[in-house]
């Protein structure tokens, strides 16, 4: 039986640069300190995790100072 799959290519990976935590939040410090002892002992899954809770993490808008 014939296969009907075609070859996939992929590209380059997309670099995306790493959220900085927010000064003053504790969660955001913790989620850095998580994130740099996962990056010691090579476990990039956690990288990735902390990533993805330090961008999604809420934080109350400032507001633009008026002039």
């Amino acid at each position: 039986m014939p296969r009907n799959c075609r070859p996939v290519h992929l590209g380059e990976p997309v670099s995306v640069p790493e959220p900085e935590p927010v000064a003053g939040c504790d969660v955001c410090s913790a989620l850095a300190g998580q994130r740099a002892a996962a990056r010691a002992v090579g476990n990039l899954s956690i990288v990735i995790d902390c990533n993805i809770e330090l961008r999604s993490h809420p934080h109350p808008e400032r507001k633009a100072a008026r002039s």
